[in-house]
């Protein structure tokens, strides 16, 4: 396949994508404030070797949405760039994008395809402020607000462990290392932390919601609770107490971390691509039931970061992953 056929085949595939491929450059309709974000996707680093191209297009637009979800924005507009080596499957990867497009209301309005020893993609998105909704940031916790978490935290970073150890998902199956044996609740815990970490889902609603409020912070969680929680405090200027016993954990977590020799709490803490959303929220103002948050502690004045538990305090570390610090997870 060309890449001008590949281009008339998406075209064909997407009516309205009609006028905007295919030009130097897209024509945008104006947006009354919108918002930008960009994140790549590399095989070896992001996801495994040989990740079907349909999971590969999936969770590429999942981790940008959940950046959007973090500003309370409403995506429209998708840019991808796209290179890849000979014989990657360029039509089933489309098909799964723009279906996913479709489902989270995107229209991809352009990129750049290429060949490359490596997958390597990059996507960027195109979002607007909702109707009677407000920019969230990083900055706007303020001390004495409460924090909450959008979901459970350190499933995503099982799964990466279990893609280490061998673990594969090829079509609808997922396969478990060869080594692994565990009790029949513990490997359906095992499938679906490998589900949370090739397929996250971003809280859109959530943002959204959080967007409509007064007051309150927010950034999502993609390096790890622990660093991207100094992170908000740093541009709040606020401390935290994360109360550690309260965090939220899925189903046979313990269990799951006692197979694979990891420590619960500090994957919990800073194994990162969980792709929830962390925010403050004024005393009293509550989430509603429906997006399944959780509280786990408070902003405070001072510029420490503390983990609580009930015998013992101590200073909470930025650990997490830093993609400048080390090449690999």
């Amino acid at each position: 396949m060309t890449e001008n056929a590949l281009i008339r085949w998406l075209r064909r595939q997407e009516p309205a994508l009609a006028e905007l491929l295919g030009d130097d450059a897209a024509v945008l309709p104006p947006l009354p404030s919108p918002a930008v974000t960009v994140d790549s996707q590399i095989a070896g680093i992001h996801f495994p070797e040989g990740l079907d191209p349909a999971l590969l297009a999936q969770r590429l637009l999942a981790v940008n949405l959940s950046d959007l979800a973090a500003m309370g924005a409403s995506p429209r507009y998708g840019f991808l760039t796209l290179s890849v080596p000979e014989g990657f499957d360029h039509r089933r990867f489309f098909r799964a994008f723009l279906k996913a497009c479709r489902i989270f209301g995107v229209r991809l309005a352009g990129g750049d395809l290429a060949s490359c020893r490596q997958v390597t993609t990059s996507l960027t998105l195109v979002g607007e402020l909702p109707p009677g909704g407000h920019w969230l940031k990083r900055s706007t916790g303020r001390a004495r607000h409460d924090l909450w978490l959008g979901g459970t935290v350190g499933e995503s970073a099982l799964g990466y462990h279990l893609l280490a150890a061998g673990a594969q998902w090829q079509g609808n199956r997922i396969s478990l290392p060869k080594h692994f044996e565990a009790p029949t609740t513990v490997a359906r815990a095992a499938r679906r932390a490998i589900r949370r970490h090739l397929r996250p889902s971003p809280q859109l609603e959530l943002g959204r919601w959080l967007g409509q409020q007064g007051a309150g912070g927010a950034i999502d969680i993609s390096d790890g609770l622990s660093l991207d929680l100094h992170r908000l405090c740093e541009a709040s200027g606020t401390g935290a107490e994360v109360f550690t016993q309260q965090l939220p954990t899925a189903p046979k977590f313990e269990e799951l971390c006692r197979q694979l020799d990891q420590p619960p709490l500090d994957l919990a803490l800073s194994g990162g691509e969980d792709y929830v959303l962390l925010f403050s929220l004024p005393t009293g103002t509550t989430p509603p039931n429906e997006f399944g948050c959780y509280p786990i502690g408070r902003l405070t004045q001072t510029g420490d970061l503390l983990a609580v538990t009930s015998e013992t305090t101590q200073p909470l570390r930025a650990v997490g992953w830093d993609h400048l610090a080390r090449p690999s997870h």
